[in-house]
């Protein structure tokens, strides 16, 4: 995956690594030699995000999804790597000149309560942001945020209040509305709906949607949720502890899964007919999801997959195009034979064969 025209951000080999020094408990295990731990949140993703499309991030919680919606901003500092927007590195750029950039890169975030200042007025709050980048004044300001206010389905009238007046599904139109204030090109969409009712959840998705037509905007849409992805999305990227281990059309995803672990998290996905639910079997992932600091070798997974090997305990697998435009990270399937289960029953696989 490289870098091209059609492309509007281009993440090259990210790393998002926290040291959290020596001592403790793991030093006296290992005799009480200095052991450096390291959680290893995002660990060298590679991926492109084409102008106009809304790419789904999908995962279980802790892979390490919204550490990478905010690196990709630089709310949190890369800790190696590329990420380029219009031919510039973000991740290399300094502050001053990151701060210019901000304008084009904004983010929804994931709790609508404590995104927004308690002390400051729905107006100021979205006003903020037209202010810092110096993009109107005076009354114009004010005109502009109660057409923003209108634009995300809330009164004009409502430019005074403070957020506590409001629901959980008004103050994420307001953060969709502080973070629409700079006309950005890109936006990074934190878990938006998680924390929002059932029935809120729809109508935030529907208004991404439509000011993603009417403005040209570019989504990472970030969810645990995969019926939300499924709606939202172009296409698919699947997470799991700080890797990317399967890219997709997002029909593709949920039709045809590669990856073991997509397709257990799609069987988790309920199906609204109770006839065709009471046949699907569930797949249930054994054991925990392992700790960042001390990550399993090899593939990332085998402690937990079904069709892991021994070879899978040494070799890490490359995100390789199995299918046209279908990525996976797994060395037991291949653009001859793609499917695991098969290649089980049949012995196969990459390696060794």
């Amino acid at each position: 995956m490289n870098q091209n025209g059609n492309n509007l951000i281009s993440i090259q080999n990210l790393l998002v690594h926290y040291d959290l020094g020596g001592g403790g408990l793991l030093d006296r295990i290992t005799g009480g030699s200095k052991v450096r731990r390291v959680v290893k949140a995002v660990d060298g993703v590679s991926l492109d995000i084409k102008k106009g499309e809304t790419l789904g991030l999908v995962g279980e919680s802790g892979c390490g999804k919204s550490t990478l919606g905010k690196a990709i901003l630089r709310l949190t500092e890369p800790t190696g790597g590329q990420v380029f927007y219009n031919g510039k590195d973000l991740a290399h750029l300094s502050q001053g000149a990151m701060r210019d950039e901000r304008r084009n890169l904004q983010m929804i975030f994931q709790d609508p309560y404590a995104s927004l200042n308690p002390r400051m007025t729905v107006g100021q709050i979205i006003g903020e942001p037209i202010r810092t980048f110096n993009l109107s004044n005076g009354g114009n300001i004010d005109a502009k945020v109660q057409d923003l206010m209108e634009t995300v389905g809330l009164s004009r009238r409502f430019t005074k209040r403070y957020p506590h007046e409001f629901s959980g599904g008004q103050r994420q139109r307001i953060g969709i509305a502080r973070a629409l204030a700079v006309d950005p090109e890109f936006i990074v969409a934190d878990e938006p709906i998680s924390a929002l009712d059932v029935s809120i959840q729809a109508q935030i998705m529907n208004l991404m949607e439509k000011l993603q037509t009417e403005k040209n905007l570019t989504y990472l849409f970030i969810s645990h949720d995969l019926r939300a992805i499924r709606h939202v999305s172009d296409r698919v990227a699947v997470m799991y502890l700080g890797k990317i281990v399967e890219l997709a059309d997002a029909k593709t995803v949920y039709r045809e899964p590669l990856m073991p672990y997509t397709k257990a998290l799609i069987s988790a996905v309920p199906v609204p007919d109770p006839q065709i639910e009471a046949k699907r079997t569930r797949i249930i992932l054994k054991g925990d999801v392992p700790s960042p600091i001390n990550p399993p070798s090899g593939c990332h997974f085998n402690t937990r997959c079904p069709y892991a090997i021994s070879e899978c305990k040494r070799i890490e697998p490359s995100l390789v195009e199995i299918k046209p435009k279908h990525y996976a990270a797994c060395i037991r399937i291949s653009p001859e034979h793609p499917h695991i289960e098969e290649n089980e029953k049949a012995g196969l696989g990459r390696v060794g064969n």
